[in-house]
């Protein structure tokens, strides 16, 4: 359970919003996204059990740029995201035009 009690504390802001950067008038402030789980367990019976577990991760969200007073968000562009998800719509869509080829294959036998 200390384990678990210490986890808490592992999911702090300052683990969100990093220390702003100041260059001239213009302050930036990275932001992550943070995703903290844990968990524990015991057993009973013949045999006694018990078990802790603990994950935290992290990733770059964007960054928030502040100048003359106005505030702009700035997300990250995720590229593998993007050309992972390109792969998928081609594989789809290789996949569909090919059983309509099939198809039409078929009726003009």
């Amino acid at each position: 359970m200390q384990i678990v009690e210490k986890s808490k504390d592992a999911a702090t802001v300052g683990r969100v919003f990093g220390e702003p950067i100041h260059q001239g008038d213009v302050t930036v402030i990275p932001v992550a996204k943070v995703i903290q789980g844990s968990g524990g367990g015991k057993g009973s019976g013949e045999e006694e059990g018990g078990g802790v577990g603990f994950g935290l991760g992290a990733a770059p969200a964007g960054v928030f740029v502040i100048k003359d007073g106005d505030v702009r968000w700035q997300p990250v562009v995720d590229v593998n995201r993007i050309v992972i998800g390109s792969q998928i719509v081609a594989v789809v869509l290789l996949l569909t035009v090919r059983a309509v080829l099939k198809r039409h294959l078929k009726r003009r036998r």
